[in-house]
């Protein structure tokens, strides 16, 4: 299944990171994807604070991962915009952060630009966001994956 959804404002893309948390479970993986810029970030930040993450909440752009522990769990938190370029470099990058095995171990593994890793990290995700700016706050979220099905 695979539809979209509006998100005009801040407290839209809130309520969507509130949706997906609920319906993650341990082991999921959710890749997020979209332009510099797009709020995928933003959305990570939202769907950590709906599973009880209270330290900060950045993008690891620079350090790849981060890891937040939460009361379902921990959150892996990988950002792979750094290592696009090479396919092979990328798979065996991402095969050195050990995000496969985390997600193995059951943990909430959230993978930003890892559209293109997907093998690599342990097969399809439970849920793919796709992020489209349409203004300065205004964005169209696009989700598809087995658990898109349950977000209300």
């Amino acid at each position: 299944m695979k539809f979209s959804r509006a998100l005009h404002t801040r407290r839209d893309t809130r309520r969507l990171g509130r949706a997906i948390a609920r319906v993650l479970v341990p082991g999921d993986l959710l890749v997020l994807s979209g332009d510099l810029g797009s709020g995928k970030t933003f959305l990570v930040r939202a769907v950590a604070r709906s599973l009880g993450v209270v330290e900060s909440v950045t993008s690891p752009t620079f350090m790849l991962v981060q890891e937040h522990i939460t009361p379902r769990g921990p959150l892996v938190h990988a950002d792979l915009y750094r290592l696009l370029g090479d396919p092979r470099t990328l798979r065996l990058e991402v095969v050195r952060l050990g995000l496969r095995e985390r997600r193995g171990e059951g943990a909430l593994v959230v993978v930003e630009w890892g559209e293109h890793a997907i093998d690599a990290l342990g097969g399809e995700p439970a849920l793919s966001v796709s992020l489209t700016t349409r203004g300065e706050h205004e964005r169209t979220a696009t989700l598809s994956g087995p658990r898109a099905n349950d977000i209300v």
